[in-house]
């Protein structure tokens, strides 16, 4: 599609989903006010990631409630163009040298990636009862919609397979960082490292915000990529820290805006949902976060032994929660931001490209045995 079109088509969707008659704009609004009110309770109560993790909980904790909240999906956007160009700023000139020493730490994340998976395909499948489709696509450690896609291809149930996801997501999130801050000592309490506050950052912060936002976006969309939204951004903010050319970062309010919106918009996914289902569901998914952060664990802790890389970056680096989630935290611990957000990419990359070739040759696999 030319750039003109691209844009052109861009704006007048945009325009189109923030029409009143097809933007719940009362129940977006109540969603943010609950989502404000929850990292509101966790600042006071000094507690983790609060803009992140409180509006989660709020909000999750009232879809499951009944509460009228949403948080439609044309609102993610621009809060996760933020978030990658955030990213990208922590990405420095010296760090070119160093992705040959990640050699070692990538083949501990496919040995995790292949442990973890299997564990929960078999969990999914003997303890919870899901069907062979629904308990592989929602045991694979990927993306939440490529998992949900590629399953619905494949025969799952992609309400099941999301829902799955979902919890697995949140839970993650919401254990990872009270682990982090009882087992490190680290505080994920205090402010997080932003550029200058909004009323102080002087103009070309802004240009630069908006031109690699701007930018990223065309890039993601011209290479395809499957999370443009945020890996376009990072890219290109990454070129222009990687390069010199800048050392700019957003200002700390927009990155607690951004988090604050995505944070609300987990919590809404549960809106709608059977509570029955859905706690049926969340217990499950308990055991086998579980057994995901436990041999996540022990796979950072055996890498950590054999390099010269930190058993906490390794930990985030391997952690099966979200890439936007895990590399907020290691924003909030300041420790690895490039590292971590780039085994994200390749782990969400590895399993979207195998899960359904890995899927197929089981399937296969089946009826020889059985004959």
């Amino acid at each position: 599609m030319p750039l003109r079109s691209l844009l052109r088509n861009s704006l007048r969707s945009a325009v189109d989903a923030f029409r009143p008659s097809r933007f719940p704009y009362f129940r977006f609004g109540f969603a943010l006010a609950i989502g404000a009110a929850g990292a509101l309770t966790f600042l006071f109560l000094k507690l983790p990631l609060a803009w992140m993790l409180g509006s989660m909980s709020a909000c999750t904790v009232a879809s499951l409630f009944g509460a009228r909240i949403a948080a439609p999906s044309v609102v993610v956007p621009v809060m996760t163009i933020i978030v990658g160009v955030m990213l990208g700023a922590g990405f420095s000139p010296g760090l070119i040298g160093q992705f040959h020493n990640w050699l070692i730490p990538l083949a501990g994340l496919v040995a995790s990636l292949l442990l973890g998976g299997l564990a929960c395909v078999i969990y999914l499948r003997l303890v919870v009862g899901l069907s062979a489709p629904d308990a592989f696509f929602a045991g694979m450690p990927g993306g939440l919609v490529e998992m949900v896609y590629m399953g619905e291809q494949h025969g799952a149930n992609g309400r099941t397979v999301a829902l799955v996801h979902s919890s697995r997501i949140l839970l993650v999130v919401l254990t990872l960082p009270f682990l982090v801050q009882i087992f490190s000592g680290v505080s994920l309490s205090a402010p997080q490292t932003g550029g200058a506050s909004i009323f102080s950052a002087g103009w070309e912060s802004y240009l630069f915000l908006v031109g690699t936002g701007f930018v990223g976006f065309i890039v993601g969309h011209l290479l395809k990529l499957r999370a443009k939204f945020l890996l376009g951004p990072m890219l290109v903010s990454a070129a222009v820290h990687m390069t010199g050319v800048s050392d700019f970062k957003p200002p700390i309010e927009l990155l607690n805006l951004a988090q604050l919106v995505l944070g609300t918009a987990i919590g809404c996914r549960f809106s709608g949902m059977p509570r029955r289902e859905v706690l049926r569901l969340l217990a499950y998914s308990i055991g086998f976060t579980i057994l995901l952060l436990g041999i996540t664990a022990s796979a950072a802790a055996t890498v950590s032994r054999i390099t010269n890389f930190g058993f906490l970056p390794l930990l985030l680096a391997y952690a099966p929660g979200g890439l936007t989630e895990m590399s907020l935290i290691a924003l909030a611990l300041q420790t690895e931001v490039a590292f971590v957000a780039a085994h994200h990419i390749f782990r969400v990359f590895l399993v979207t490209i195998s899960a359904a070739l890995l899927f197929g040759w089981t399937r296969r696999k089946k009826p020889a045995q059985d004959s």
